[in-house]
């Protein structure tokens, strides 16, 4: 496991557990953008730099 996906499962764990306290707490729209944020930071892939 390289760094890079180490840093990606990382934030995005944080995210969704915040996002779990959110709406547990009844902070139902913040909890919909942690859960959104978790979603996309687990499925953007990184870019590759291109040589020209």
């Amino acid at each position: 496991m390289n760094s890079h996906t180490l840093y990606r499962d990382v934030i995005t764990g944080l995210l969704f557990t915040a996002g779990i306290f959110g709406f547990v707490s009844g902070q139902f729209i913040l909890a919909t953008m942690l859960f959104g944020m978790a979603s996309l930071a687990s499925n953007i892939q990184p870019s590759k730099p291109v040589r020209a």
